[in-house]
């Protein structure tokens, strides 16, 4: 269904195109209600109806079916007799077991504390600052440290955001050079996972705050690396750790603004081996018209975080200013660019 709603969809008249980006809340909306009350592992063993699912969930079983229908006519769910409902493939995949991290992702973009930045996106227009700094009174990785199930949530949404991005890095750039590759706010280390696992020579070095590496161990093992990788916490505003050939900035810079980022990018410039090389992995805008997921999130960065996305050209600035000249930029097979730079 949703290949022939994007093929039709450049047909559509200007203002029907516009109406239907406006009213695209409302799919979101659904499936996101969908993840919350895990219907997907509710209905993982076989069809039920609303009636049987509506009593043990404390639902409303009248409203229960309208969803359930409406999901049917997403293509997640298919109904048969007696009212029935039953996954469907696409379904499948919002089981909290699945892989992809579907489920984890959209409890995060449809959560009342990632729509709270949107709804004051006027206010970032008109300040530069976080429409959700406004709603909630703190930045928003201040806010993540002081409500941990959030900042899990964010964790695993970022592995369903960008899970196919560590084996397309991996593929497009060759790390087996390298003897130690350290990735600074490396998260769960889906990254480094798996780059260590397509190369065997080097060990790994993961870095990031102590409320985010504590699901690390997991992944790792997970991935089949955690032997050949050290966890270390640290806030990387404050140092990094030194002795790495290879420095993995993974979705990082676009969170900060450019003084933020010089401070970053001046720790790793002290902590980096005078050969090493610096990574930074990013959606390098393309210029002009060109449309790219990255243009839509840095209206993301824009509303909650403070960051932004940059092009090529401002990188290559920012990275002259911190003492780095940026040698290339080599795409993937995703959304993301590895953008390599060496010392000046």
């Amino acid at each position: 269904m949703s290949e022939s709603i994007q093929a039709a969809a450049p047909c559509l008249p200007p203002h029907a195109q516009l109406i239907q980006m406006g009213t695209g809340g409302a799919v979101a909306n659904v499936v996101h209600i969908a993840a919350k009350l895990g219907l997907a592992d509710k209905l993982a063993d076989g069809p039920k109806s609303a009636v049987e699912l509506a009593g043990p969930s404390a639902l409303h079983a009248p409203s229960l079916h309208r969803l359930m229908r409406t999901m049917a006519s997403l293509g997640l769910l298919t109904e048969g007799e007696r009212l029935r409902f039953s996954l469907t493939k696409l379904g499948e995949a919002l089981r909290s077991d699945a892989p992809g991290s579907a489920r984890s992702t959209l409890l995060m973009t449809g959560s009342s504390w990632v729509g709270s930045g949107f709804a004051n996106l006027l206010h970032s227009l008109e300040t530069g600052r976080t429409g959700f700094e406004k709603a909630h009174g703190v930045p928003f990785f201040d806010y993540l440290a002081q409500h941990p199930e959030d900042a899990s949530v964010f964790s695993e949404a970022m592995v369903g955001l960008h899970g196919e991005e560590p084996p397309a890095v991996a593929a497009a750039y060759d790390f087996s050079m390298f003897q130690t590759v350290v990735d600074i706010g490396g998260a769960s280390g889906n990254m480094l996972g798996a780059i260590l696992g397509r190369y065997p020579e080097p060990r790994g070095l993961l870095f990031d705050q102590p409320h985010v590496v504590v699901d690390a161990e997991k992944s790792l093992k997970a991935n089949g690396v955690a032997g050949r990788v050290s966890v270390e916490a640290g806030d990387f505003f404050l140092s990094v750790p030194s002795g790495g050939d290879a420095y993995i900035l993974s979705h990082i810079l676009h969170d900060w603004n450019d003084d933020q980022c010089l401070t970053i990018l001046g720790h790793c410039r002290r902590a980096v081996k005078p050969d090493g090389r610096l990574l930074i992995v990013e959606m390098v805008l393309p210029p002009g018209d060109a449309p790219h997921p990255g243009k839509i999130l840095d209206m993301v960065m824009l509303a909650l975080i403070g960051g932004q996305e940059r092009t090529e050209t401002e990188y290559a600035s920012l990275l002259d200013k911190a003492g780095f000249r940026l040698s290339r930029v080599v795409a993937t097979q995703s959304p993301v660019s590895v953008v390599e730079a060496v010392l000046a």
